[in-house]
């Protein structure tokens, strides 16, 4: 006579409830949320810092320029006269950079005024916003 048996269930389904999977993503979320506005305002500080050190490196570069030529480059030469001898200039040694003249870190070109407003001369970035004055990343970073 047979009898019902029942087999031991050896392979029991395996994987994850609609639930659990849930949960995860809503920790998952909870954490992004948490973990990303710290991770961002980070790079916005990182840039400004960059921009300051690039003034930096510009206004160290201008000044060997004019130690050579005697006088800092117009405002219509520009920066560009760190790299490429003016036309006009006879005692020009550079070039004095070893790269092109960067761009700020946002991607727009720094701005140079020859005689500044804050010094003899004013290099700057407009920084994130692209315009002029502005406060936190937006702000100008100049050398003064």
């Amino acid at each position: 006579m047979l009898s019902s048996v029942t087999l031991p269930n050896h392979k029991r389904n395996s994987g994850f409830t609609l639930l659990e999977l849930l949960v995860v993503l809503v920790i998952l979320g909870l954490l992004a949320g948490y973990v990303a506005p710290k991770y961002f305002s980070q790079i916005g500080k990182s840039e400004v810092k960059t921009a300051r050190a690039q003034v930096i490196a510009l206004e160290k570069a201008l000044d060997q320029y004019r130690i050579d030529t005697g006088r800092y480059p117009s405002t219509e030469q520009g920066l560009a006269a760190l790299n490429t001898k003016p036309a006009d200039e006879t005692r020009w040694e550079g070039p004095y950079l070893k790269k092109a003249v960067p761009d700020d870190p946002w991607g727009k070109p720094y701005q140079y005024r020859m005689p500044g407003e804050h010094g003899e001369v004013d290099i700057y970035s407009f920084g994130r916003d692209g315009t002029a004055g502005g406060s936190d990343d937006g702000a100008d970073i100049g050398n003064w």
